[in-house]
C-alpha cells in the first residue's frame, strides 16, 4: 500500500494509487479530493478565523488519477468571520472546489455552556472491524481506512454507524489534521447507509457539506449515517458526526439515484 494518498511535487499535488474510487479505475473517490481541498484552506490566510465550521465541496466532474493544481483565493477576509475558495485542477480543467466559512476560535472567552452530552454510539473499541472490497479494482481509498461497525451493516439497505481511521497521511510527510480527517471520512456516509438494495442502484453524490462544533479528538471518526431517496431518483445522505468523546458535527450529501 502506498506510504500517502497525494505526494507534493513542486507546484503539482501527485495522487497514489490508493486515491482511487470504486466506480473508474482513472478517477477518485471523493474522500481524498475532499481532504486535499480542506489542507487548501485551513492553511489559506492566517488570522483569528481560523476555525473551519462549515466546509462543503463541489465535485464538478470525476476527479482523476493525474497531478493536480489547488488554487485558494479569500473571498471575504474578517477578523471574526471568512469566507474562502480553494479549487482542484487537472490538466487546466477544474474538477473540483470547495468553500470554507472560518469562525474565530478564542478559548479565553469560557463561556457558561452545558457541558456536551457523552458519547452516545459504541466506542471504535466495541465496533466489529470491517473490510470494503469492490469487486472491480484491487487498490482504492478504502484501504487507506480502518472500520469498525458500531451499528448496523455496510451491506444490508437502512441506516448503519461506522468508525473510520485514516491509517495513512493525506500528504506524505504530514501528520493529518483533525478537519482532514473529518473530511476524508465524511464522504463515506453516501455508502455506510441506503435507500434502496446496493447492486441494483445507482447513489452518485455531487456534492458535501460538513458541518463542525468542535474539530476531532484523536484518529477515529465515526459516520451515524441515514439516506433518504424519493422515486424520481433524488436523495440526501445525513451523517452525525463522533468522535470517542462525542458529537461534533454533521455531514449532508445530495443523491443522484438511478437504475444501474
Amino acid at each position: 500500500m502506498p506510504d500517502a494518498i497525494y505526494e507534493v511535487d513542486g507546484d503539482r499535488v501527485v495522487p497514489s494509487p490508493i486515491a482511487r474510487g470504486p466506480w473508474s479505475p482513472d478517477a477518485q473517490h471523493g474522500g481524498p479530493p475532499a481532504a486535499l481541498l480542506a489542507r487548501a484552506l485551513e492553511r489559506a490566510d492566517p488570522g483569528p478565523a481560523e476555525f473551519v465550521a462549515r466546509l462543503t465541496v463541489e465535485l464538478l466532474r470525476p476527479v482523476p488519477l493525474l497531478p493536480l493544481t489547488v488554487e485558494t483565493r479569500t473571498l471575504r477576509p474578517g477578523r471574526k468571520v471568512q469566507w474562502l475558495e480553494a479549487s482542484l485542477r487537472a490538466d487546466g480543467t477544474e474538477v473540483a472546489r470547495a468553500t470554507a466559512l472560518r469562525l474565530r476560535f478564542d478559548p479565553s472567552l469560557a463561556l457558561p455552556v452545558l457541558d456536551p452530552e457523552p458519547l452516545a454510539i459504541p466506542p471504535p473499541a466495541e465496533g466489529s472491524p470491517y473490510a470494503i472490497q469492490f469487486p472491480h479494482t484491487e487498490v482504492g481509498f478504502w484501504q487507506a481506512m480502518e472500520l469498525r461497525v458500531a451499528a448496523g451493516s455496510f451491506a444490508d439497505v437502512g441506516e448503519a454507524t461506522i468508525w473510520f481511521r485514516l491509517v495513512v497521511p493525506v500528504v506524505a510527510g504530514e501528520e493529518p489534521t483533525p478537519l482532514q480527517r473529518v473530511a476524508a471520512a465524511a464522504d463515506f456516509g453516501n455508502g455506510v447507509s441506503a435507500a434502496l438494495e446496493r447492486g441494483r442502484y445507482l447513489f452518485i453524490n455531487p456534492d458535501l457539506t460538513i458541518y463542525l462544533h468542535r474539530l476531532p479528538v484523536g484518529e477515529w471518526v465515526a459516520l451515524e449515517a441515514r439516506t433518504h431517496a424519493e422515486a424520481a431518483g433524488v436523495g440526501l445522505a445525513e451523517s452525525a458526526l463522533h468522535d470517542e468523546q462525542g458529537r461534533i458535527g454533521r455531514s449532508l450529501q445530495s443523491l443522484l439515484v438511478d437504475r444501474l
